[in-house]
């Protein structure tokens, strides 16, 4: 498990109505590590926030999280 993964997770359950129904999940991607973050019902919306600005913002924390382990992370966000 990366810190990376820990952050997109700690921040996801945290923003969500359902904790519960939050699922990070880690794998390889062609550019480097790849994070998915799931929710159930309208708990998408609230990571990605208007206009993506929290999904921004999730993104470039995990980024930070990741640079110490030197490698820069992809974050998707999945229905």
């Amino acid at each position: 498990m990366s810190r990376a993964r820990d952050v997109v997770e700690v921040i996801g359950r945290a923003l969500a109505d359902q904790p519960d129904g939050v699922s990070v999940t880690e794998g390889e991607g062609r550019e480097g590590p790849r994070v998915e973050l799931s929710t159930t019902g309208q708990d998408l919306g609230r990571m990605i926030g208007r206009q993506g600005r929290t999904a921004s913002s999730i993104r470039a924390l995990a980024e930070l999280a990741s640079d110490a382990e030197g490698r820069q992370v992809t974050v998707d966000f999945v229905d």
